[in-house]
């Protein structure tokens, strides 16, 4: 699985607004309650809340043009195809 990561403000901003279909990890230096907006992204997705352990703490499938409520978390990754954990986990594993 390709995924691209998200650290900067813009592009943690953008996310799949307008874009085509990719997997993207969303990382941020602390965690805390984070809300994700559908608006303009035109397809569901599966996203993935870790802790700062980079322990899954939740998932959710999100659907166009919905907010979903805010949950706790320091990594976001939102995929096209349900992901295989493990893979996901070695792949944060070998983030610093």
């Amino acid at each position: 699985m390709e995924i691209k990561v998200c650290k900067n403000l813009f592009s943690k901003t953008k996310g799949l607004m307008f874009s085509k279909k990719k997997n993207l990890l969303f990382t941020f230096s602390n965690e805390k309650p984070r809300v994700i907006h559908m608006f303009f992204v035109f397809f569901p997705i599966n996203i993935y809340y870790f802790n700062k352990n980079k322990k899954l703490t939740d998932k959710v499938k999100a659907y166009p043009f919905t907010i979903l409520k805010p949950r706790n978390a320091q990594y976001i990754l939102e995929t096209i195809e349900p992901a295989n954990l493990d893979d996901i986990h070695a792949f944060l594993k070998s983030l610093p």
